[in-house]
């Protein structure tokens, strides 16, 4: 069983060496993986970054292409008819894997014929000091925080691996089809759902997909990602992807979708108090603002 690690970047300079150099660090056969490098119209050093990781790295298989088309999707796209492996593995540009995660991810899919997708933990590891707003809730939304606990399992009750920690047998694409590209991040812009719609087709498919503790990465948060504009427009992205997400599959799936986001207020609004009774109001406050920013971009206002 061969796996395929797929980077797609797009101007993650600062990150992208120490994302490439743990993988290829791993206690892992260079024969049984390829790294598939994407490189999304970058304007920074990644094309001479990789260049210097192949004279570093010569014994792993590395393989380059750009894509032109400009969006996340387009370069994951690419990369799933790029690879060759039987699992593709998809790992984000700003972030390192933990030690034997290549080796974790193909004992499990030996172990588990039937299962076609996993993720593990997301791990932030944050440049500056955590702001004090910063709640379990908005981690989750700014750094990506997973963690399901030790122990492998299915995730359940609409719950899906991150984006970029992601393995699926390859074969699960040309059954349900590729990335969304009217979803994911473009250039700077800050859509996304593409994950969540690739894995709501798995799960009308009535696929499994697993929660595998070993298969966990770090995941590097810039002060930027901290600040009130990229929170404003982080927020409101959610929920117009939502709506672009949505809208695709049916008006009744979008009507749904509104409805879910009511109960979601009920929600964020008990947190407020429970947050304002524990004397940590900024938390909650953030919650409310998140909310209100995602209603906007889900009703299209």
């Amino acid at each position: 069983m061969k796996l395929s690690v797929i980077f797609c970047t797009y101007n993650r300079e600062k990150y992208l060496y120490n994302a490439l150099k743990s993988v290829a660090e791993q206690d892992f056969r260079c024969q049984d993986y390829e790294i598939v490098m994407v490189n999304n119209n970058s304007t920074d050093s990644t094309e001479n970054i990789c260049d210097q990781f192949q004279v570093d790295y010569p014994q792993v298989k590395f393989h380059y292409f750009q894509e032109t088309n400009q969006g996340l999707s387009y370069a994951r796209n690419r990369g799933v008819k790029e690879s060759r492996g039987d699992i593709l593995v998809f790992v984000d540009d700003d972030a390192t894997v933990f030690d034997r995660y290549l080796s974790s991810v193909r004992t499990f899919f030996e172990a588990y014929p039937d299962v076609s997708a996993c993720g593990g933990p997301i791990v932030p590891v944050y440049e500056v000091e955590k702001p004090r707003w910063l709640s379990r809730y908005t981690e989750q939304l700014l750094g990506g925080a997973l963690y399901e606990g030790d122990k492998e399992k299915p995730f359940r009750n609409g719950k899906y691996p991150g984006g970029g920690n992601s393995a699926f047998r390859k074969e699960v694409f040309d059954k349900y089809g590729l990335f969304n590209v009217e979803l994911g991040r473009k250039g700077a812009g800050l859509i996304g759902a593409e994950e969540k719609d690739l894995y709501d087709r798995l799960t009308r498919g009535n696929e499994v997909f697993y929660y595998l503790p070993q298969m966990g990465i770090y995941h590097y948060i810039p002060e930027k990602k901290l600040s009130e504009s990229h929170f404003r427009e982080l927020t409101y992205s959610i929920g117009k992807s939502e709506r672009i997400r949505t809208k695709a599959v049916s008006p009744k799936v979008y009507r749904s979708r509104k409805w879910s986001e009511c109960k979601k207020w009920l929600g964020s609004i008990i947190l407020f108090f429970i947050y304002t009774i524990r004397l940590t109001p900024s938390k909650g406050w953030k919650l409310l603002q998140f909310r209100w920013n995602v209603t906007r971009g889900l009703l299209g206002k």
